[in-house]
This record gives structure tokens, C-alpha cells and sequence, in this order.
């Protein structure tokens, strides 16, 4: 046999090849031993080693995050990777066809390398001195693929695995020889129509049948997978977007081809080629990450920080087809995203409003939804952001929300919700409220104050100085750690900002707290996540019990495996009895005299609920944590700017201003209760738990025995057996001369607190004067406030 001298050399080496092979090449049969090591491979592996095992791993996949009811919310995929493999089923056999037709009609007859092709292709492209046709088979580009996509892991490797090199031929032929060996033909044909690339970001069949003609693969019809199967060729050049005359030629040579190989008949064959391009207008695309969530964006991103957080890596995301069920109840979003706009419109400058809403639970705390007026993107200019204001940590605190954990805490030091507190005129100085250099700091109240109100009344009216007062008694450390407890672990673990520096400590925000006793942490100094917030009104709803705000229902693998997630394990925090007296101390904020009642009228609430406003000092931000037993939600509106301002609330938008006027009971409690109340519509009316007497009236060692109408010393003498300090005061009343006809506190006191008994003088007091006009210029509603909500946090 002789050959044309333009032709011995691409020859040559095709019969090397044939010989390393150890196939029949023109009617000649060559030893598989023949030759070996005459090329070895550039990387690393020798003829020898190569194994068809190199190709058999999982294709990289996109990973898909739904919502609860199963509904796409964001993929995630590497770059020009997006990929749903699918089964050979799955596939219409047109599509089958057509890239059989048009890249390897001898796929059927060949055992992974077509030898005649190769010849016939080598033949052409030596005649012309370029490449005009191709002599790979759809195994051969199978492997290939596979080691650019898969394999490779560096730039070098994925270099390597396209270079023009007998050694990478030599590679990709042996692989694909023993696949055939250990594979049926149309496995071998559903992984190459999962892996290659049909251009525009589109890998594999699934994302490219979405792409172009927004249908599935099993669906694809004879122009549709013939159009796709062009496109292998070169994605670019036969691309229909840019270049749609290019594809309708390239698309209609494969149609002839197809009815060439009597796939198709002459009538199908006219009618695909009479039938336009069809692709859709505009492509539909699957965006890649959390850009493409929408509403669900901010939602998104804390699946994925949760999910880091749980030990899975972000190439594991990328690459490995989970498909994550989520806990977002996209009617909770859809309504809270309303509420949101409706209160702070996205575009407001400075201003974001933002809110989470946590299902309690004795096993799970169920994340259904988090969102901000914030637009959730990348656009500044069009005031859009990706920073997780929903449940990173807010600079500017709560406000008096924090009240709820010295509340809390002064329950578990023996006090009830009963409890007479204190209540100090504006002004008051605590000893433990100072400068940072021992002077006493004056606390203000926003209005007037009876001088003692229950513990229940006092979280409804949110006087400053009583919890300043109470927070005398129960310590400042024990506060922070209720806090933390509760749900609020950021200020365990977030540094402390030197205020002077500005730049974070070694310490966390709980650690420099308790070590400087700053008694402003319970009027909501801190930096605070909204979500944390929420989750601690989930906890209290779930009698005490912590558990960490879930976003994840389940987790399966590609071949719908489950996949365990490290969560944290959930915690009894306080006592069930103090939880849920913590939850009836709660229950007067939406009612007449509390600080959310005007924004509750305004829906017409009229179900149970806890719930605390908080405004911080300058009114920069307002909060409000409501939880009734099916949910808990938690807002906070403030500046986000860089230098934040107070903040104006006086009808309409709130706004950056001078002096501000937002508070608790305005835009937080109004978004709260413009998204709960359509969201309970539906939902039974529950009535909050009962409380114990324990936490009622108080432990032992805060009940004052009871000395009304007994004579002065031997009052005094039960009192002080009890351990409390006496004091005495003559007061003008009709009872006998020396008896107590009044004790303050009764029922209960804190541990060291003097008991003020009133001992009658035996004087009837003179009558009272007549009627005359009442002048004050009160307005009669006996609250004394500005129209606020009383949360001036001084």
C-alpha cells in the first residue's frame, strides 16, 4: 500500500495510534502492545495508566434553592456551568438523532473511535492544510469535555485538556475504547448531551432546551434539536442570537442530514425546514446566585452564609446539584414586602425599613421570611444592596425593646410580673447609669409616669428610669446573658467598636458590656440583628426553648439522596413557667395605654399578641418585636447611611432631619401589624399561655407579707422576721391611731427594698374642697406623652 506524500505523515501517526490502540485499521490487525510508550501523556499519566475510570465521576450540577413549596428561588452553578444532568428518557429522540446526524453518524456502528472517519478526515484536512472536518467521535468529545469541565482544576490543566497534542489524542482514544467496552451506547450519548456546551452559559441539553426555547429536553422538536445540535460546532458562530442567518443555515444542513441518514422522512424533513428558528425572545436564562431571587434575595443569602456557616464550601454549591428546600413562605415575603414598601418606599434616600419573621417551635425554628425596603442588588446608583440587613446586626439598636430581657431577667431573680417597679421622675440619676467616669448620667422619660406600675404595665408604657431602676436590682451582666440566651448571639460573638477609634476590639459587644456595666444596654444601645431579634420572640413563644433561625427544610443530592446539615442543637434558656409569663407581661403593647395601640387600631387588631416598641437616643432608629403563637416578626427602620441622622415620622415616608420624632409605635409597629394582619386572617385565634403564680406574684423571696390593719409594731416586727427594712409615715385616716392602713410595696418588693408603711394618725382629714373647673390643659388621655410612643431611650 502506497500514500501520497502530502498524506504519510497524518497517516503515520494514525497507524500509531492504531497500533497503541490494538485495533483493525484498514483490514490490518495491530497488537495492542505495539508501540506502547512511544507517547506518553503530558500529564503525568502513561499509556499504560490511563483508565476510562478518569471520566466516571458526577458532572458538575447546579444546585437549586426553593422555597417550602418547592419553587425555585436561586441556582447557583460555576461559570458558563449551568447544568441539570438528565436520564436518556429524558431526552426526545430527535434530539438524540440530530447530534448523531451531525457530529458522529458511525456512533452506532464504531467501538469509540472511528478509524474510517479519522482516515477520511485526516485525508480532507491534509488536502485543504486546514481542518475541515472533524475525526472525533461523540465519546472521544465526551472525555474531552470531560476533562475541561470536570477534571481539570487549574487554568494549566484546563489548557492541557484542549491542546493539539498526539498525546492528548492518544488519551481521549484509549478512554473512550474502554467506555465502550463498559457502557451501552446510549448512557455514553445522554452523558455527552449532559456535559457539552451549547453556548450562552448553557451546559448540557436540560439548560439549553430552557434557554433557547424555554421547554424541557424531552420536549424538543426536530428544527428545535437540530438548531441545538448545529451549535456544537461553534457556539458562537452559530449562535441565534447574534447571528441568526448563520444558525438557520447551520440548523438546516442538519435537518438534510438527518433525512440524508433516513432519520427523518422528506415530509418531516420540508416541514422542519419551513419552520422558523423559534428561539425565544428574550432567552431565558437562569441567573446564578442570589441576584436572580428577587424579593427572596436577602432570603438567599443567608441560605448560603447558614449553609457555610453548616461546613458546606461554596464550590460544593456550585458544583454538586443539591437541591435545598428552604423554609420561605413566599405569602409571609409577598406580604412583608408590601408592608415594607408601603411604610419606607425602596428608593427612600438613607432610610431602609427591615423585618424577619420566625415560626417558634419546640424542635425548629422555622425562618419564613426576611426582606427590607432596600432593593436586594448590586445597582448603587439605583439604591440597590447586597449587605444582609434582614439579619446582620443594626448599628443603632432596638431601643426599649432590650427592656424585655431585664424584664426577663428580673423574673429569674424571684420577681413577678406583677410586681409594683419604681417608676423615678425624668431626670433620675442612677448610680449605675454614668459617664464612664462615675457621675451619674439624668435618664429621661418621653411623658409622665404614675410613681409605681406593675412590670406588665411598665413594658406597655416603657418609662426609662424603672427599668434603669430595676436594672439596679438585677445587675447588668445578667442582662447581657438573657439577652444572649434568648436569641441574641451576635453579642457574643460581634467585636465591640471602640467608640473612640472606631475600629472593632479584641472583645465582643456581651464581654465589654458586662465588664463596663454599661447600664444603657437595656434601652438598646446595642448593634442588633433583626432576625435574632425575631427569633427571641419565637422563643418565648416556645416556652423558653432557643433554637437557631433555621432557613433549611431539607437537603437532597443529585439522585435525590438527603444530606444531613449541622445545625445547632436547641436549648431550654429560662424556665417554660418564665417564658410564658414573659409572653403575658407582653400582651398590653397593642392595647389602650401601650405604646403600639395606635398602630393596632389602625388594622383593626383584635387577637392576642406580645409585643415591646423601642426607639434609640437621638431617634436615629425604632424597633418593634410582636410575636403571637404561630409567628414571631421583628422590624427596625433606621438610617443607613454612613453618617446616620435622626430619623422624622410625621405622616409620609420617615425621613433623615435635625431632630427626629420616629418611635417604636410609628413606622415599626404599623409595618409590623400591615403584615401579620392579612398573614392571621386565616389562623385560629389564640389565646396566650397561662401564667404560674410563681412568676404571677413573684418566689418566696420577693413576697412582703401582707400588714394592712395590724398595729404598727407588730407590723413592723412581721416585716423585718421577713428580712425587710421598715420605714414609717403618719398619714390622717379615720382608723384607729397607730394602725397601717397602707404599705408600699405590697404583694411583692426586691430583695433589700424598704417597705413605706402608712400608719393612720386617728384624724378624719378634712373634706375635700368644692368643684371647681379642671384647667390643667391635659388632653384626658391620662398619658402624657407628645404622641409618641414613650420610647425616648435618653
Amino acid at each position: 500500500m502506497s500514500f501520497p506524500r502530502h498524506l504519510a505523515r497524518p497517516i503515520g501517526l494514525l497507524l500509531g495510534l492504531g497500533l497503541l490502540a490494538g485495533v483493525v485499521v484498514g483490514g490490518m490487525a495491530f497488537p495492542i502492545t505495539a508501540g506502547l510508550g512511544l507517547i506518553a501523556s503530558d500529564t503525568g499519566d502513561s499509556v499504560n495508566t490511563v483508565s476510562a475510570d478518569l471520566v466516571d465521576g458526577p458532572l458538575p450540577q447546579t444546585t437549586t434553592v426553593t422555597d417550602s413549596a418547592g419553587a425555585p428561588i436561586a441556582r447557583f452553578f460555576e461559570q458558563n456551568q449551568n447544568r441539570r444532568s438528565v436520564t436518556a428518557a429524558e431526552i426526545s429522540p430527535a434530539m438524540k438523532a440530530a447530534i448523531v446526524a451531525v457530529e458522529d453518524r458511525r456512533f452506532y456502528q464504531h467501538q469509540g473511535v472511528d478509524w474510517q472517519g479519522t482516515l477520511r478526515a485526516l485525508a480532507a484536512n491534509s488536502a485543504s492544510g486546514e481542518i475541515q472536518q472533524g475525526a472525533s467521535t461523540l465519546t472521544q468529545q465526551y472525555v474531552k469535555n470531560y476533562m475541561l469541565y470536570v477534571a481539570a482544576e487549574t487554568e494549566t490543566e484546563r489548557l492541557k485538556a484542549t491542546e493539539q497534542t498526539p498525546a492528548r489524542k492518544l488519551k481521549e482514544a484509549q478512554i473512550a475504547l474502554q467506555m465502550e467496552q463498559s457502557l451501552p451506547k446510549d448512557e455514553i450519548l445522554t452523558r455527552y448531551l449532559n456535559i457539552v456546551s451549547f453556548g450562552n452559559g448553557a451546559a448540557g441539553i436540560a439548560s439549553a432546551a430552557r434557554l433557547y426555547f424555554n421547554t424541557t429536553p424531552d420536549k424538543l422538536t426536530v428544527p428545535q434539536a437540530a438548531l441545538l445540535a448545529g451549535m456544537v460546532n461553534s457556539t458562537s458562530a452559530f449562535d441565534p442570537v447574534r447571528h441568526p442567518q448563520a444558525a438557520l443555515e447551520r440548523r438546516n444542513i442538519v435537518i438534510q442530514q438527518m433525512r440524508d441518514q433516513q432519520m427523518i422522512d422528506e415530509a418531516q424533513a420540508q416541514a422542519a425546514l419551513a419552520t422558523p428558528l423559534g428561539v425565544a425572545e428574550p432567552l431565558v436564562p437562569q441567573p446564578n446566585g442570589c441576584n436572580g431571587a428577587g424579593d427572596a434575595g436577602f432570603f438567599c443569602k443567608y441560605v448560603v452564609e447558614y449553609l457555610t456557616e453548616a461546613g458546606f464550601s461554596l464550590e460544593q454549591l456550585n458544583r454538586g446539584g443539591y437541591t435545598i428546600k428552604s423554609t420561605l413562605d413566599r405569602n409571609v415575603l409577598q406580604q412583608m414586602k408590601a408592608a415594607l414598601d408601603a411604610e419606607v418606599p425602596p428608593k427612600q434616600p438613607n432610610v431602609a425599613n427591615v423585618m424577619s419573621v420566625v415560626a417558634p417551635g419546640q424542635e425548629k425554628h422555622r425562618v419564613l421570611g426576611m426582606a427590607s425596603s432596600r432593593t436586594f442588588g448590586l445597582d448603587a446608583e439605583e439604591l440597590e444592596t447586597s449587605y444582609g440587613l434582614p439579619y446582620e446586626p443594626v448599628n443603632l439598636g432596638a431601643g426599649s425593646v432590650y427592656k424585655i430581657f431585664t424584664a426577663a431577667t428580673a423574673l429569674e431573680k424571684g420577681l413577678g410580673i406583677n410586681y409594683q417597679l419604681t417608676v423615678p421622675p425624668s431626670g433620675y440619676a442612677s448610680p449605675i447609669y454614668t459617664d464612664g467616669g462615675g457621675r451619674p448620667l439624668p435618664v429621661a422619660n418621653s411623658g409622665d409616669y404614675a410613681p409605681r406600675l406593675s412590670l406588665t404595665d411598665a413594658l406597655a408604657q416603657s418609662p426609662n428610669t424603672a427599668f434603669i431602676k430595676l436594672e439596679e436590682f438585677t445587675g447588668v451582666p445578667p442582662v447581657v446573658d438573657m439577652a444572649v440566651r434568648l436569641g441574641m448571639r451576635s453579642l457574643a460573638t460581634t467585636p465591640f467598636v471602640d467608640p473612640g477609634t472606631g475600629r472593632p476590639t479584641d472583645r465582643s459587644i456581651a464581654e465589654v458590656t458586662k465588664a463596663q456595666n454599661l447600664a444603657s444596654f437595656t434601652l438598646g444601645v446595642s448593634p442588633t440583628s433583626v432576625l435574632e431579634l425575631s427569633n427571641v420572640g419565637a422563643t418565648l413563644s416556645s416556652h423558653g426553648t432557643w433554637c437557631p433561625p433555621s432557613p433549611i427544610e431539607s437537603i437532597t443530592d443529585s439522585e435525590g439522596n438527603p444530606v444531613p446539615v449541622t445545625e445547632a442543637p436547641c436549648e431550654q434558656v429560662v424556665e417554660p413557667g418564665l417564658a410564658d409569663a414573659m409572653v403575658n407581661a407582653l400582651g398590653k403593647d397593642e392595647l389602650p395605654g401601650g405604646t403600639a395601640a395606635r398602630a393596632a387600631g389602625e388594622v383593626g387588631w383584635n387577637r392576642p399578641m406580645s409585643g415591646k416598641t423601642g426607639t434609640t437616643q437621638q431617634h436615629k432608629s425604632a424597633a418593634f418585636l410582636g410575636f403571637v403563637p404561630q409567628m414571631s416578626g421583628a422590624v427596625i427602620t433606621f438610617d443607613n447611611s454612613r453618617a446616620p441622622r435622626p430619623l422624622c415620622d410625621s405622616g409620609g415616608a420617615p425621613f433623615p432631619c435635625r431632630s427626629g420624632n420616629i418611635f417604636g409605635g410609628k413606622t415599626p409597629a404599623e409595618t409590623w401589624f400591615g403584615t401579620m394582619q392579612p398573614l392571621l386572617a386565616s389562623q385560629p385565634v389564640l389565646p396566650l399561655p397561662p401564667v404560674e403564680d410563681r412568676y404571677l406574684e413573684g418566689g418566696a423571696e420577693s413576697r412582703v407579707p401582707d400588714v394592712i390593719g395590724d398595729p404598727e409594731n407588730e407590723a413592723r416586727e412581721e416585716l423585718e422576721e421577713a428580712g425587710w427594712a421598715v420605714s414609717v409615715r403618719s398619714v390622717d385616716n379615720a382608723a384607729e391611731r397607730g394602725t397601717v392602713v397602707g404599705q408600699n410595696p405590697n404583694g411583692s418588693a426586691l430583695p433589700g427594698e424598704t417597705i413605706e408603711l402608712s400608719v393612720s394618725s386617728g384624724t378624719v382629714p378634712p373634706p375635700p374642697a368644692a368643684p371647681g373647673e379642671d384647667d390643667d390643659g391635659d388632653d384626658g388621655d391620662g398619658d402624657g406623652d407628645d404622641g409618641g410612643d414613650g420610647d425616648d431611650d435618653g
